[in-house]
């Protein structure tokens, strides 16, 4: 039998956020390498008893690829379970060039981005009427370079919303570098392991966030959003359910 790796979107935490299609792999897998320093390790608890589990955060890509390409030419199922989405911060595309170089089967289930929980532990919209109708999803420059062009000051001059990962431990140069463009009391959500028994959610302001951050002894596993959508205010309602708007599916009282 042809074996495969099968990189899975583990979610952000909560064990119940786990797409069906996800579970139904680590149920089934021979071969599980999961993000062990992200991923939540009760998501694993529906893996077979016969199941192979390895956490790749004592490894490197070389190690993970070796140990993908031995397994699957013997015919195994590889779940390589990351945390939130693999496609923001996933580091999937790394590996992904190495399976195709060598000519190795894979695919990708998508999965719920802490992204999204923190957004719902926020208990906000992230795009509203008049209000943003774009999210950014950046970090800021670590030991990770980035392009000139997406500085946060650069990004901040849309003043949309923006979705801030890998930063909490560095969020008064995060503050700094969006006060270029973002007013003093533009809103600041901070949540550390959204969805997680121990989801801690801090809010305040460009001009406060960081010393409500540093009261709360968050220096890690935690996203930043920026932005008035956190709130807003009074805003229009939506042309969708707006009862004067006609579309598609139903006849308004006035068309506008």
């Amino acid at each position: 039998m042809e074996g495969k790796v099968i990189f899975i979107g583990g979610g952000p935490g909560d064990p119940e956020l786990l797409t069906v299609k996800g579970q139904k792999v680590i149920e089934t897998a021979e071969i599980i390498i999961y993000a062990g320093s992200l991923v939540n390790k009760k998501i694993l608890n529906c893996s077979s008893e016969g199941a192979k589990i390895y956490n790749s955060a004592s490894m490197n890509l070389e190690d993970i690829i070796e140990l993908m390409e031995k397994e699957v030419k013997n015919g195994k199922i590889v779940a390589r379970v990351h945390t939130g989405d693999p496609s923001i911060y996933g580091a999937i595309g790394e590996q992904i060039r190495e399976l195709e170089n060598r000519k190795i089967n894979y695919e990708i289930i998508p999965g719920v981005s802490s992204l999204f929980a923190t957004a719902a532990a926020l208990k906000t919209e992230l795009t509203l009427p008049e209000i943003s109708q774009t999210v950014i999803i950046t970090r800021p420059e670590g030991r990770t370079p980035k392009p000139s062009k997406e500085q946060l000051s650069a990004l901040a001059q849309h003043q949309a919303t923006m979705c801030i990962f890998l930063g909490v431990h560095m969020i008064k140069d995060v503050v700094r570098d969006l006060l270029e463009c973002y007013p003093l009391q533009t809103p600041v959500g901070v949540v550390k392991k959204a969805s997680w028994d121990e989801e801690l959610v801090v809010r305040g302001t460009l001009e406060n966030i960081s010393d409500k951050v540093k009261e709360a002894g968050i220096t890690k596993t935690a996203l930043i959003i920026v932005g008035k959508v956190l709130d807003p205010g009074d805003f229009k309602v939506s042309k969708l359910y707006d009862a004067e708007f006609t579309h598609e599916y139903r006849e308004g009282s006035k068309d506008i």
